[in-house]
């Protein structure tokens, strides 16, 4: 995918403060994404109770969003350089309003798989264009890193805002209202981006070939679909064919790419080791950290007790610590190196995520915020700095394959992170031993044995949820550790990838 940013091939330049207007818009875009994700979370003890899915269908629900997404956004944001990036932006947005009213009202598990993989549809259309566009609006490096930093910290204050507003909406309202927040913020994105984002496509892109997206697609989800199905029941026939399948494909698409004139993706923007390095560092920092987050929210709920709303206020600390390190960034990574803001940041997760390793049924909260606080920090530098070497590791008339890039590795990470750290914990849960008398529903999730235990006796329902809630928290520790292994070892190769790189030129000096 050949993109081209320049303004020579924009329909509308923005001068002055309009180019900060115009970011508000993007990064509202951002935060759409970022509040439907984290929410999720919250509402996943409700879905639970009101749909009853096994524990594998829930781990769908929580992941196919991901899987999609991840294998549609190299497409998409082709897309984007041939019919406009603004264009795409503002159908995507419309269309992730519409969908969401289809998650709100699923009524049963497979429903609302299917309606979270079309959210995924809609998400992908969304996030390779905010990036690029922010390529487009700002042209100074120093402008363009505090700009990523706003983008990146508006980012984290959807996680902020999701679970409080959401565990506000589940105390007052049923659990499909949290999808119905999407659309205030949707209806002001489309009204506010017709008159404000400039138009940018590529003049001469080359056809949109059918062919790469389908090898995409079929590639992405075959191969986490095949990791998923590994982690959780082991390997299988049909599980190994998927994952051949899959490989196959992505063999097919990066072949195909490499022989095509114009290709969706240019794959000699992975000879850049910064580009590589930083894209590295977000796939393993999303990996390590999005299996965790999304039980995190059911660990407050359900083994701690605390309303949606408190659980909500509960994760703040890490929204908090990323939007402040967001915005501090980029000056820092100038000051210091992008290597030390980098790894160092990494570092800080996994040693946060060790800590949560020690937690039980009864933990105090000093503990988890102080945790929490800790990851958002250091997310907030990380991911950050990332986006920014990314961008200026490559071309303006690139930086729309390398957005694209980045968000991809950024979903696949959270779908693989679901898949493998979720897995871990549903299989160290389903082992748990209940008191004679345990319905099979208890064994597939712990808001199934919430549910089992209110039709129990009050001693047997006791024995029960102390039972499950512990080897939910086993699990949650084992997932845990795991999780600060891969930060840490993100870590060691951010320092290495990302030697020499500096954000003033993007170019890596020895």
């Amino acid at each position: 995918m050949t993109s081209t940013l320049q303004p020579a091939h924009s329909t509308g330049a923005v001068k002055g403060p309009g180019r900060w207007l115009a970011l508000s818009v993007l990064v509202l875009a951002v935060l759409l994404v970022a509040v439907d994700a984290t929410v999720l979370g919250l509402a996943t003890p409700y879905i639970s109770e009101d749909l009853a899915p096994s524990g594998t269908q829930l781990l769908w629900i929580g992941d196919v969003y991901s899987f999609v997404i991840a294998g549609l956004l190299v497409s998409m944001g082709s897309l984007g350089d041939r019919i406009g990036r603004k264009r795409l932006l503002l159908v995507g947005a419309a269309a992730f309003g519409a969908i969401s009213v289809l998650n709100a009202y699923a009524h049963t598990p497979e429903l609302m798989i299917l309606a979270r993989a079309l959210l995924g549809v809609a998400g992908a259309t969304l996030m390779p264009a905010t990036l690029a566009l922010i390529r487009n609006l700002f042209h100074d490096p120093r402008e363009r890193s505090l700009a990523v930093g706003i983008w990146g910290a508006t980012a984290s204050a959807g996680t902020a805002v999701g679970p409080i507003v959401g565990g506000f909406l589940l105390e007052h309202f049923w659990w499909g209202s949290v999808f119905l927040i999407n659309l205030p913020v949707m209806a002001v994105l489309v009204v506010v981006g017709v008159k404000l984002l400039p138009e940018s496509r590529n003049p001469d892109p080359g056809p949109w070939d059918l062919l790469s997206v389908t090898l995409s697609l079929v590639g992405m989800v075959g191969v986490v679909y095949a990791v998923k199905e590994a982690a959780a029941h082991g390997f299988a026939w049909a599980t190994l064919a998927a994952g051949l399948l899959g490989a196959a494909a992505l063999y097919g698409f990066v072949r195909r790419q490499l022989t095509m004139p114009k290709p969706l993706l240019d794959m000699r923007l992975f000879r850049n080791r910064g580009f590589s390095g930083a894209v590295l560092a977000d796939l393993l920092t999303v990996l390590g950290l999005s299996g965790l987050v999304f039980f995190l929210s059911q660990y407050l709920q359900l083994v701690q007790g605390r309303r949606p709303f408190e659980a909500g206020l509960a994760e703040l600390p890490a929204a908090v610590g990323a939007v402040v390190a967001g915005l501090l960034a980029g000056r820092a990574a100038r000051r210091f190196s992008v290597r030390a803001v980098v790894a160092g940041g990494l570092a800080a997760v996994g040693l946060a995520l060790a800590a949560l390793t020690v937690i039980g049924q009864n933990t105090g909260y000093p503990l988890i915020g102080a945790a929490l606080l800790v990851v958002g920090v250091g997310a907030g530098f990380s991911f950050t700095v990332t986006a920014d070497v990314i961008l200026s590791s490559v071309p303006g008339e690139q930086a729309g394959a390398a957005s694209a890039v980045s968000e991809t590795a950024y979903e696949l990470g959270a779908a693989l992170g679901i898949a493998v750290l979720g897995s871990i914990v549903t299989g160290v849960y389903r082992d748990f031993t209940g008191p004679a008398g345990t319905p099979a529903a208890a064994h597939e999730s712990l808001g199934g044995a919430v549910e089992a235990a209110a039709g129990l006796p009050s001693r047997t329902a006791e024995t029960l949820l102390d039972s499950a809630r512990q080897a939910f928290v086993d699990g949650l520790t084992l997932a845990a550790g795991v999780g600060a292994a891969v930060l840490l070892a993100a870590a060691a190769a951010s320092w290495f990838l990302l030697r020499g790189q500096r954000l003033e030129d993007g170019v890596e000096h020895p």
